[in-house]
């Protein structure tokens, strides 16, 4: 068997019974895990499958929530043994990544496969989406559980079913690096809720409209046209510098410079276009 790509990241989630009284082990009931690649966030595998604990009682006959496991559902599953090989194989040697997995889920899994005397899988590293969403993005959701970071974006009402909620963790994940990717571009007095209006900021349409606006009155080429900017282009590109430690203001995402190249040549593409015939081929 090809071993896994230790670049890969396997996101999962498990669903287990909730112990009623303290000594009472966790069982697992569902396991789901998907591969994405770490460059594109592209699916590379999915798996997902119910679990039959050894002791049926354990599994409600019914349950609180519309989609929650219960007894019936897992009784003509598969056991933790029988599934064990596939799951081994889907984490092992790769990046482990989940919501509150350190706490949690790589705990069950690895008692679960201690049980069946196997040992556990390994990974090459963990990202526990918890930690991680509570240092960068911060308690402006509330209290960073899935369901109320789910709550916060608009995505839904969490299934609490492993498929589902690791779906749901990716799209957390998403939402919030694009938040906190917006806001690495602003400088920090636009934080505070001061950019609706404010004439400093120059975006892409108003950037846009002054270029069109000036040539269109002057009717001459912008002074900046077909010159390099390796300046803007630098400050672009790169991140901050950190050579001035009382220096925090970040450059804007959009340099001046190149909206105008951007215009022009959109402009010389329609002058080209209309000089051409239609069924010219």
């Amino acid at each position: 068997m090809k071993p896994n790509s230790a670049s890969d990241i396997v996101f999962f989630d498990l669903e287990t019974t909730v112990p009623n009284r303290t000594g009472q082990k966790f069982h697992v009931l569902e396991f789901g895990a998907i591969v994405v690649c770490p460059r594109n966030l592209v699916e590379l595998e999915s798996y997902c499958t119910l679990i039959r604990p050894g002791d049926l009682s354990v599994v409600p006959v019914r349950s609180g929530r519309s989609d929650g496991i219960i007894r019936e559902a897992v009784a003509k599953a598969p056991s933790f043994d029988e599934v064990a090989d596939k799951i081994f194989d889907i984490l092992d040697g790769r990046i482990w990544a989940g919501h509150n997995i350190q706490r949690f889920d790589c705990v069950r899994i690895k008692e679960a496969f201690a049980e069946i005397n196997r040992p556990a899988p390994e990974p090459v590293g963990i990202i526990d989406s918890l930690g991680v969403l509570t240092e960068k993005f911060g308690k402006r959701a509330g209290n960073m559980k899935m369901a109320t970071l789910a709550d916060y974006f608009g995505l839904g009402q969490q299934k609490h079913r492993s498929l589902e909620d690791v779906r749901m963790n990716l799209e957390v994940l998403k939402h919030c690096a694009t938040v906190l990717l917006l806001e690495s571009s602003l400088p920090p007095s636009l934080l505070n809720g001061q950019w609706h209006n404010s004439p400093t900021v120059i975006t892409r349409s108003r950037s846009l409209l002054v270029a069109i606006k000036s040539d269109t009155l002057n009717n001459k080429p912008s002074p900046t046209r077909g010159k390099s900017s390796n300046k803007e282009e630098t400050s672009r590109k790169s991140p901050p510098s950190t050579s001035s430690a009382h220096h925090h203001q970040r450059a804007m995402p959009y340099a001046r410079q190149s909206l105008e190249k951007m215009t022009d040549g959109v402009r010389n593409i329609l002058r080209y276009a209309k000089s051409r015939p239609l069924n010219d081929s």
